[in-house]
C-alpha cells in the first residue's frame, strides 16, 4: 500500500466504490445503447487497479471483459469490433437526437463537436498490439 492510501483511510474506499459504480453503468450499458459500455469497464478497471488489487484480477479474470481489459492496459488497444459497433452506436442514437430533437445551433455544433472528438480518439487507437521490428527476425 501506497503512503497516500495509509495517511487517507477514505481513499481506498472511494476508488473501490468508484469502479463499482462505474462497472454497473457500464453493464446497463449493454442494454442501453447511449451508455459505452467499454470506456466504463475500463474506467472501473482502473479504480480497481487503484483501490483493490483483488478486484482488479477479478475483473481481469471475467470471461467477455477480461481480454478486452487486458488489451487496454498492456497495448491501448480498442479491438476493430468494439470501434464498428461504438461508431455506429454513436451515429444512430446521436444522429437521430441531432436531426430531429435538437433546435438550438450552437447545440448541435457542441454535439457534433463531440462526437468528431470521441471517434477521433477511438480510431486513432490501434486495433491490435504493435508487433516488435525485432519479431519479424
Amino acid at each position: 500500500m501506497d503512503t497516500d492510501q495509509r495517511s487517507h483511510p477514505w481513499v481506498r474506499p472511494l476508488w473501490i466504490s468508484a469502479g463499482f459504480c462505474s462497472l454497473a453503468i457500464g453493464i446497463i450499458g449493454v442494454f442501453l445503447p447511449l451508455l459505452p459500455t467499454t470506456p466504463l469497464v475500463i474506467l472501473a478497471a482502473f479504480c480497481f487497479s487503484k483501490g483493490s488489487k483483488r478486484l482488479h484480477a477479478w475483473l481481469l479474470a471475467q470471461k467477455g471483459l477480461g481480454p478486452l481489459i487486458r488489451e487496454w492496459e498492456n497495448h491501448g488497444v480498442i479491438p476493430l469490433k468494439a470501434k464498428c459497433l461504438a461508431t455506429t452506436m454513436i451515429l444512430v442514437m446521436v444522429g437521430y437526437a441531432l436531426f430531429f430533437k435538437i433546435d438550438i445551433q450552437w447545440v448541435r455544433v457542441v454535439v457534433v463537436l463531440t462526437i468528431l472528438g470521441t471517434l477521433s480518439f477511438i480510431w486513432s487507437r490501434p486495433s491490435k498490439p504493435r508487433v516488435p521490428d525485432n519479431a519479424a527476425e
